[in-house]
């Protein structure tokens, strides 16, 4: 067999990628088509994230698994948060209402030491405010954003006080307080935390696309939006929703894998949109911002992201068939 349907890959990739993830270098698996000399063949694939793809030999990646081609793709992904020394803040946008796609951070500084970082140093934190939330077993309101966001290293607690616009952007540490720490979730499919909100200025909407839909589930070949502190409302195509890939949190959480994640193919995100939420064109949430490189973007499925943290969307107008 040359080759194979898209489910056949996929069984394929799942046997394979805790070997290939084993192996020095390599920093993702996934299914997608084979590139030969930059153009798609139209043959389904397992590809192979690397650091280098010219040292890709030494990485012992067979050319094909079980009858299945194997692609081997250079690229490396980052959590999407930012990093800047307390000297460093600027101004950046500042809302009265808080809503999905606004820049939020913690309020304390955090400390980071190379070779995650330049110098030693405490430095503050950016990410982005995904959508509004509430527990499932109480009516409160919440903000959903990435673990690596709100809790950032191993010292984080609940009840971490939260700010917008983030400390980075210029925010206060005390006057611009939003909430504190609620939520979090590290573990499988899951990079998430949710901010327990003392403001009642809230909209359950994202800025620039308007109310959320409630949650729905991710498609290969699906058009998606983003709104993120750093690079705005952006849209790309879902490439795989099975995507397995390691990125290292640093401070003190070291590298960790994440499975079943929606990958978007090319420049879609940056540092500081980590805890964006993914929407389709019925402005339903289906995935959760993490990280990525220039070229793709990863997000949690939010059916998993929900379970974790044990939390509803909010959402005005839920959209009729969402799943």
């Amino acid at each position: 067999m040359a080759g194979g349907g898209r489910g056949v890959v996929s069984a394929i990739k799942r046997l394979v990628e805790g070997d290939f993830l084993g192996r020095p270098g390599v920093v993702g698996v996934d299914v997608g088509e084979k590139v030969v000399g930059g153009r798609g063949t139209g043959v389904p694939a397992v590809l192979v994230f690397v650091r280098k793809k010219h040292a890709a030999a030494q990485f012992t990646i067979p050319s094909e698994v079980l009858g299945v081609p194997t692609d081997v793709v250079e690229d490396v992904f980052h959590p999407h948060h930012t990093l800047a020394s307390p000297e460093g803040v600027s101004g950046a946008e500042r809302h009265d209402v808080l809503a999905g796609g606004i820049g939020i951070g913690p309020s304390r500084a955090i400390r980071f030491v190379p070779p995650d970082v330049p110098e030693a140093d405490d430095y503050l934190v950016a990410g982005t405010l995904g959508a509004l939330v509430t527990p499932r077993n109480r009516r409160r309101t919440m903000a959903l954003t990435a673990f690596h966001v709100a809790c950032v290293d191993d010292a984080w607690a609940v009840g971490d006080p939260m700010v917008h616009p983030s400390r980075v952007d210029g925010g206060h540490p005390y006057r611009d307080q939003i909430g504190v720490l609620a939520r979090a979730a590290l573990a499988g499919s899951v990079d998430a935390a949710a901010i327990l909100l003392t403001t009642p200025r809230v909209r359950p909407e994202v800025f620039g696309v308007g109310p959320v839909a409630g949650p729905g589930k991710a498609k290969v070949g699906q058009r998606v939006r983003k709104r993120g502190r750093t690079t705005a409302l952006t849209e790309g195509v879902v490439a795989s929703t099975d995507a397995t890939i390691t990125l290292d949190f640093g401070a003190g959480l070291g590298v960790r894998t994440l499975q079943h994640q929606i990958r978007v193919e090319g420049p879609f995100a940056d540092h500081g949109d980590s805890g964006a939420v993914l929407l389709d064109d019925d402005n339903r949430v289906v995935g959760l911002y993490c990280g990525g490189s220039e070229k793709r973007g990863f997000a949690n499925p939010i059916a998993d992201v929900l379970d974790q943290l044990d939390v509803d969307l909010i959402a005005p107008n839920p959209a009729k068939g969402s799943s």
